[in-house]
């Protein structure tokens, strides 16, 4: 039977911080939860997501200041979500086609969790790759 998401998201809570933190404290909160994302929130309200890739990318190749830069200045704004009751593979796919890792997870118009590549079993991975290939031969 096929999972949904709400099956295949980690018991781990989400890093959040609001967009007005400093980059400094968002990769401080990243290293002490062992995670390697920050949502972005204001309230209860998804803002942006902010990845170690982000950090990188944005901040550190451009020699940015992290102390002075905002998770608002650099992170993606407004990302896509995935209800906790689609199917587990929507997710995944939706990850591919966008090309990140990370999707968060909402329920009732609030965020209750993340998920990320790395919490699919083969299951999934198996059956977007058989999708794939069928419609590669297809068109």
């Amino acid at each position: 039977m096929p999972r949904r998401v709400f099956e295949v998201m980690p018991g781990t809570d989400a890093v959040v911080l609001p967009p007005s933190a400093t980059v400094h404290a968002a990769a401080v909160a990243m290293a002490e939860r062992r995670q390697c994302v920050v949502l972005a929130m204001t309230a209860e309200r998804l803002e942006g997501i902010l990845t170690e890739q982000d950090v990188v990318r944005r901040v550190v190749a451009e020699r940015r200041d992290p102390e002075r830069v905002t998770v608002a200045e650099v992170m993606t704004a407004h990302p896509d979500t995935i209800p906790a009751a689609d199917l587990a593979l929507t997710g995944l796919q939706m990850m591919e086609d966008g090309g990140y890792r990370h999707l968060p997870v909402v329920h009732d118009g609030r965020v209750i969790g993340l998920i990320s590549r790395v919490d699919f079993a083969g299951a999934e991975k198996t059956e977007l790759e058989a999708e794939r290939r069928c419609w590669e031969r297809l068109g």
